[in-house]
């Protein structure tokens, strides 16, 4: 689902063709245990930003963000909202967060469709 935020209330609508930002039920599950340990579960929603690009692809931020501006989009995922600032959004429409947990350590990982591999393209030396 998807919301446009106003000062006075919060419209939730269908998200449209899969252009949102959706939880996997694994990182909801972690999400909603992370939130409540910090006490912020039924205030503050987990905002997802594009931090830069480059070689590597793109960089991303999370943060939870307990006032939502009137221009950015309002995704609910498992009762949990995740907020996305327009720029970052039309870079990452369709993403995934999922939770991957393995002997290095777990954590979030988006899985970004938009973002096509660069590995052996030549412009940066291919994968490491």
């Amino acid at each position: 689902m998807v919301s446009s935020t106003t000062e006075e209330m919060t419209e939730v609508v269908e998200q449209e063709n899969g252009q949102g930002i959706t939880l996997t039920p694994v990182a909801a599950e972690k999400l909603g245990e992370l939130m409540e340990q910090k006490g912020v579960r039924h205030t503050h929603a987990l905002r997802v930003f594009i931090q830069g690009g480059g070689c590597s692809g793109f960089q991303y931020g999370m943060t939870f963000d307990s006032s939502p501006r009137p221009i950015d989009s309002v995704f609910e995922e498992h009762g949990l909202r995740v907020v996305v600032d327009p720029q970052s959004l039309q870079y990452m429409a369709g993403a995934s967060i999922d939770y991957v947990d393995d002997p290095a350590g777990g954590g979030f990982h988006i899985e970004n469709p938009n973002v096509a591999s660069s590995c052996g393209s030549g412009g940066c030396g291919g994968c490491h």
